[in-house]
């Protein structure tokens, strides 16, 4: 993933009403069909339904427009959460390189049962709105890079992978995740609201920046 694409990236929670074309909604479902097989997810591009963003919620967390959203759903287990991040911001992070904005949304949307196919076992964790953005939002004050772990005899790439996981969104822009090096490996730590999508995202960041495979954790 070009870095440019990852700097590039910004929430954003107003769009405009132009439509996505075929190109682009193939692209972004072969991406979704590619994370549900690798995660055993059930993530699905909802397209032209205004429900989920049209009530009292919506407003309170700022959404216009929003038409279209990714519905972040898989089968209940004790890592879907953080599998939800890990494979959601990687749709986010393709949603950008093909031009388009997103928002991670937690609370302020209404789940339409209507608009997604549900398994037995699934929960609704959360959606991620997608679209042309009236703007391509802004960039939020970080904490200082010591704050997230120590870095005395780390290697070059780990700073490199908690400098990109910086860059990710995270609940509230709180960034309430740590990361430790020990023995070769990374240990991740998240705390707060919506954790472990923080701690899933975090991880795909930082696997992006370092260079590394999942397997780097510990």
């Amino acid at each position: 993933m070009d870095k440019d694409i990852i700097l590039a990236r910004h929430s954003v929670r107003q769009y405009s009403d132009k439509p996505l074309d075929n190109e682009l909604i193939k692209k972004l479902n072969e991406a979704i069909e590619k994370c549900n097989k690798e995660a055993n997810l059930n993530i699905q591009l909802i397209l032209n339904e205004p429900k989920a963003f049209s009530g009292i919620l919506a407003h309170y967390g700022n959404f216009k427009g929003v038409m279209n959203y990714f519905a972040m759903i898989g089968p209940k287990s004790e890592d879907l959460e953080q599998r939800i991040g890990y494979q959601g911001e990687k749709l986010v992070l393709l949603a950008q390189q093909l031009g388009l904005n997103t928002c991670w949304v937690g609370g302020t949307f209404r789940k339409v049962s209507k608009a997604v196919k549900m398994n037995r076992d699934d929960k609704f964790v959360m959606v991620i709105a997608v679209g042309y953005g009236l703007t391509q939002g802004v960039a939020h004050r970080s904490k200082p890079i010591e704050e997230f772990t120590n870095f005395d005899g780390t290697p070059e790439w780990f700073r490199n992978g908690v400098e990109c996981a910086m860059l990710g969104p995270s609940a509230l822009n709180k960034q309430n995740f740590n990361f430790e090096f020990n023995n070769g490996k990374v240990l991740i730590t998240s705390t707060g609201h919506y954790s472990e999508i923080n701690k899933g995202i975090a991880m795909l960041h930082f696997e992006l920046g370092a260079g590394v495979g999942s397997d780097i954790w510990k």
